[in-house]
Formats: C-alpha cells, structure tokens, sequence
C-alpha cells in the first residue's frame, strides 16, 4: 500500500494542466530512534521551550517566529505574515523550462519525490507530459513551495510515473575545484590497465543490499537481547593473535596484480 501522499497540487506544462499528489520517495522510519529518559524512573523526559531571561515556560500560543536584526533585538513575524507571501508555487508546478537530463551534475540533487497522477482525468495529460521528456531526454526545471521556501526542482520521468527533485541552492554547493586543485592531473599508464581488469572482476549489477548498516543492524541486535533479557555471553580470555602492522610503503603494481590474481582466484575455487 502506498504511503498517503503529503502534497496535492497540479502540474502544468503551458496550456495542459493536471492534478498530482506527491509523496517522499525516501523513508526514514526504520531507522531505531531512542527517546530520552530519567534513568532513575524510566520515564520519559519531556522537552520545552523557555524564555532565556525569565526563565519561564513559554506557552504554546505564545510562539513565534523571529528574525534577528541584531543582539536580542527581533522582527517577529506571525502566521498571518508568513501565510500573506505565499506564491502560486505553492500548489502549482508549472514548467517553464526544459534541459538535458545528463546536464544537472549529482551535487545539486537533494531530495527526490515520487509524483503521480491524483485524477483519473488528468492520467493522459499526465502521461504525455512524462512520454515527451522521456522521448527527448531532457528533464523539466520548475519550482515549489516546500516548507515555506520556494525550491528549484526537476521533474525526470521514471517508468510510468516522475520524480521530482528538490535542488540545492547554487550558493548551497562547494566548488570542487578548491578541493581538486592540488591532485595530480595524470595518472601511471601503466597502472591504468590493471585497475581496468581489477574494476572489470569486482563488477556487479546494483543491487539495493549492497548498501546496508552495519550499526543500525547492531543496535537493533542488542535491543533484541535486552528485550528477551537474555544476560551477554562473556568473552572467552585469552590472548588474542598478535599480527605485526604491515609496512605502509607498498608498490602500487605488484598490489595491484596480487588483487587481480586473487580476484581469479577466488571465481575459480567458487566454479568448482
């Protein structure tokens, strides 16, 4: 079952306009979490906001945003103000513009979305609209309120449905070559090919379990132990094997062919 869409709006291309609803195509909600709690009670501990010169509680209706203009002197704004700079934006993802796919380098990608059709309706213009930039490679460039701040975003088409980027602000996004300026241009041609065959034998289809973590799964095994309160096995003592630290100086060539022997090595013994 889909997760219920958080936004609704409609998406325009000039005179075609169709309505959508959007969701995170991300989740984070299988990551373990803990909540802060009073070990002497086990209760949990209940977070608020107070006034830094009285000291008091501050009262929900009593919040609010500010903006510093300078040492402890604030703009405050309230719903009303925020709610009055509201743009069309906000329910509309109107594009104006179109650009090759392979154009937008990684770095600027932040967030994608899953967006889909809202009305059976609207499904054809929907379908057009994703079919036409699919057919010509290019991804359209539009923007969106999200979180009350208008985003750039792209809308790349993906199967039968589109997903939606939010971008990273230019000044957001470092310049690689202040970091990449002191790296040797040119590399050893003579290391090149055996880098080559090692990359060929280490190559695999992608596969999502490629990426898990490791800490994550850790944790989640002690909470299953302390949840069964089984006590922890203890560690046989003993002395453990003490290896000598290689030598950090080694010579690229021959690492690199004993990687690529053991590579052959290994797909050997796992053919017989």
């Amino acid at each position: 079952m889909a997760p219920r869409p958080y936004w609704k709006g409609y998406l325009k291309l000039s005179l075609v306009t169709c309505p959508v609803a959007m969701t995170p195509a991300t989740s984070e909600s299988e990551k373990v979490r803990f909540h802060t709690l009073n070990k002497e009670t086990g209760n949990r501990v209940v977070s608020q906001y107070v006034d830094s010169v009285t000291g008091k509680r501050v009262k929900e209706e009593n919040e609010a945003k500010g903006y510093a203009r300078g040492e402890n002197d604030y703009v405050i704004l309230t719903d009303d103000d925020l709610d009055a700079v509201a743009l069309d934006t906000v329910k509309t993802i109107d594009i104006d513009t179109f650009v090759p796919a392979e154009s937008i380098e990684w770095v600027y990608l932040e967030k994608p979305h899953y967006l889909m059709p809202d009305d059976p309706v609207g499904q054809e213009a929907f379908a057009v609209i994703r079919d036409a930039m699919a057919a010509d490679k290019v991804v359209g460039v539009s923007k969106l309120v999200v979180g009350r701040r208008e985003r750039a975003v792209v809308l790349e088409p993906r199967g039968e449905g589109i997903v939606l980027w939010t971008l990273r602000f230019g000044n957001e996004v470092r310049p690689e070559e202040s970091y990449f300026e002191d790296i040797d241009e040119k590399s050893d041609p003579e290391l090149a090919p055996l880098v080559q065959q090692l990359i060929k034998q280490k190559t695999k289809t992608w596969s999502p379990t490629m990426v898990s973590d490791p800490i994550q799964e850790s944790l989640l095994a002690i909470i299953e132990e302390k949840r069964k309160a089984l006590r922890p096995k203890r560690a046989t003592k003993g002395k453990k094997d003490e290896t000598p630290p290689a030598s950090n100086v080694v010579n690229i060539m021959d690492a690199l062919r004993k990687s690529v022997e053991a590579n052959l090595k290994s797909k050997k013994e796992q053919r017989r």
